[in-house]
């Protein structure tokens, strides 16, 4: 190290000078020192918490799948599995292989809807209120949502009421069949539902009537017919939850696929209820 000395000045001078320097050379080095800690410290705490949410995301976010995850379905508030056909091919599908003889069958009286099944293998009486959230789903996921209807007639009858023979001269296309006989009808059901997510060690994404939805879970949002699109819809949803839920919960449900949401969401568009 080089040292500088005004030979104008006294050595006294010259010491108190460099003593000056040395001082201020200290605290930068020390200003230096904190700051380099502040900074380790700070990139610690980032690598933790990616760390963490590296493992939240490892862990499984969806339940296993099950047969009818194909379909629209709920659980009713009285613990019945309600299915719904998707299109053509699932409403198909559910008439002609799952459809059993204690089981109710739900059609909303208008062109373009899908058929909703309540699941009753063992033969139970089937409460009104389990009904009435079918009528709502069969309601909500036909064609009344697309064209922004605020609710539609529904009617349910029994297996053997539909039939995939046609009367003479008549066609019957693919997910359609003949429904006979006397009907039972739910006049001027409302078209609105919920999607909400229960929360365990896997996340289970649940669609239905509001009541249905709220009997599993606090998380979930009330949907009406309205103006976004499904995918705007989808990501308000996810975004309303995640603010109602704890950490680790909102980075599970942020890293849930947007189809999974999409799939409870009726055709056509919608809006968040308050």
């Amino acid at each position: 190290m080089d040292v500088e000395l005004d030979l104008k000045e006294k050595a006294a001078e010259n010491a108190r000078e460099y003593y000056k320097k040395a001082k201020k050379a200290r605290e930068k080095v020390k200003g230096a020192v904190k700051a380099l800690e502040e900074t380790k410290l700070r990139m610690e705490k980032l690598d933790e918490r990616s760390i963490v949410e590296k493992e939240v995301v490892k862990k499984k976010t969806l339940k296993e799948r099950k047969w009818f995850d194909k379909f629209h379905w709920f659980e009713s508030s009285d613990g019945f599995l309600v299915v719904g056909g998707r299109d053509a091919v699932t409403n198909e599908i559910l008439i002609k292989k799952h459809l059993e003889n204690s089981d109710v069958v739900f059609h909303a009286d208008v062109q373009g809807a899908p058929f909703f099944v309540i699941k009753n293998s063992e033969n139970k009486t089937i409460p009104e209120r389990t009904l009435r959230e079918t009528a709502e789903a069969a309601a909500s996921y036909s064609s009344s949502w697309k064209k922004g209807l605020g609710s539609c007639d529904v009617y349910y009858v029994k297996p053997e009421q539909v039939s995939k023979k046609a009367e003479s001269g008549e066609y019957i296309p693919k997910g359609g069949f003949m429904v006979r006989g006397n009907k039972n009808w739910f006049r001027n059901t409302e078209l609105k539902m919920a999607i909400g997510f229960i929360l365990g060690d896997v996340i289970e994404v649940v669609g239905g009537p509001i009541s249905a939805v709220e009997a599993k879970t606090k998380y979930y949002v009330k949907v009406g017919v309205g103006d976004l699109k499904s995918k705007e819809l989808s990501l308000e949803i996810k975004r309303e939850v995640q603010r109602r839920t704890s950490k680790e919960d909102g980075i599970r449900i942020k890293n849930i696929s947007l189809d999974e949401v999409q799939k409870h969401v009726p055709n056509g568009k919608s809006s968040i209820l308050s």
